[in-house]
């Protein structure tokens, strides 16, 4: 199995809401709305959709009211610690948690995370010293 994630699903309690989080809040565009699960316009980079959270945890066989942190973080890279504030704060404007405002990283970066209406952690961040980043924009 190579180190690639051909898409990444979501389960999501509104899909409404969720769909509002994103798009009106974020910015992201809708590429395919099946009404149970809904994929936005990938940009280059994997796949990101929303699933139904019950229908998705029965797809996978799990059970839906999982509780507590999962241990899974999304991680957006960007060019500017500008970029970082400004991203921070508009997730904030469309409604997330923040959950570390964005700051000087441990390890020399800069960065901050906030919880989706789901509670899925997004991680921006920033580092100077690297060239060979992953940037998503």
């Amino acid at each position: 199995m190579k180190a690639h994630v051909s898409s990444i699903l979501l389960g999501v309690r509104d899909m409404d809401r969720a769909k509002q989080f994103y798009t009106e809040g974020l910015g992201w565009k809708i590429q395919s709305d099946f009404a149970i699960s809904v994929f936005f316009a990938p940009d280059g980079a994997s796949p990101v959709g929303f699933y139904a959270r019950e229908g998705l945890a029965d797809q996978v066989g799990t059970d839906p009211e999982g509780s507590g942190f999962s241990g899974l973080v999304l991680t957006y890279v960007v060019r500017s610690q500008t970029r970082v504030d400004e991203i921070m704060a508009e997730a904030q404007k469309a409604g997330a948690t923040v959950l570390k405002p964005a700051g000087a990283l441990s390890w020399g970066g800069y960065g901050g995370t906030f919880a989706d209406p789901d509670g899925y952690i997004w991680s921006v961040g920033y580092s100077a010293q690297g060239t060979d980043q992953p940037y998503a924009e």
